[in-house]
């Protein structure tokens, strides 16, 4: 728990279950705490020096965007996902971000945050930071969500793409996982940027098929190996 120490300082004067959630799921996040790994109050609150009251009503938070399960008489974990799960996260994800380009307005857009995470994952792939590609990949998703200019929007795709961040923890080879992606957002970037509003529509949901198909194929094998499936 010596990590989770250094993150105290985030909690200020004012600690809350909100913050003590928002460490913990940038934690989740970054598969500090894995898939299938039971949180220990205990440690936890003593790295955070939180109460325990104040931490359940973190785990409250985390398990109510399907981060934590809890499990009776064994304490809380992290999610381990289904296939069904995978599913529909991409189901949400194709509903949702295909509706926010085809909602867009005339152009030009704004579109400095997609090309600042287009430039991200390119700089991650020269270093072959395939986990820095994802968490690029992802900021991209969520910088397209936020050309919407919904908070409730941009609330619900957070709990997505986190929950979505659970599965690339699984994945045993995250290069396969996410290069071919790179081009794919360049180009999804490039089109809304000429102002072709359908075309990067288009383009978005082939991507999302093809991930999801990819995805799938691969979130299996990981669990087979794992021992989860």
């Amino acid at each position: 728990m010596s990590g989770l120490v250094d993150d105290r300082a985030l909690l200020g004067r004012t600690s809350t279950a909100e913050r003590v959630a928002d460490i913990l799921r940038g934690r989740i996040a970054d598969g500090y705490f894995p898939p299938g790994e039971r949180l220990s109050e205990e440690s936890i609150g003593a790295a955070l020096k939180v109460s325990r009251n104040t931490l359940r009503e973190a785990f409250r938070l985390l398990t109510h965007e399907r981060l934590l399960t809890h499990e009776l008489n064994r304490g809380v974990f992290v999610r381990v996902l289904t296939v069904e799960d995978v599913e529909d996260i991409f189901r949400t994800r194709r509903l949702v971000e295909c509706a926010v380009v085809r909602g867009l307005g005339r152009p030009p857009y704004v579109l400095d945050g997609l090309a600042a995470a287009v430039t991200e994952a390119q700089r991650a792939a020269r270093a072959k930071d395939w986990k820095g590609v994802g968490t690029a990949n992802i900021r991209f998703h969520g910088e397209l969500v936020a050309l919407a200019g919904s908070a409730r929007m941009d609330e619900l795709m957070r709990s997505v793409f986190a929950e979505l961040r659970l599965v690339f923890h699984v994945v045993d080879d995250p290069r396969r996982l996410h290069e071919p992606y790179l081009s794919r957002n360049r180009e999804i970037l490039e089109t809304l940027q000429s102002g072709d509003r359908p075309g990067a529509e288009r383009l978005l949901a082939r991507y999302l098929d093809d991930s999801r198909l990819g995805m799938v194929e691969a979130y299996e094998a990981g669990l087979g190996e794992s021992g989860e499936g």
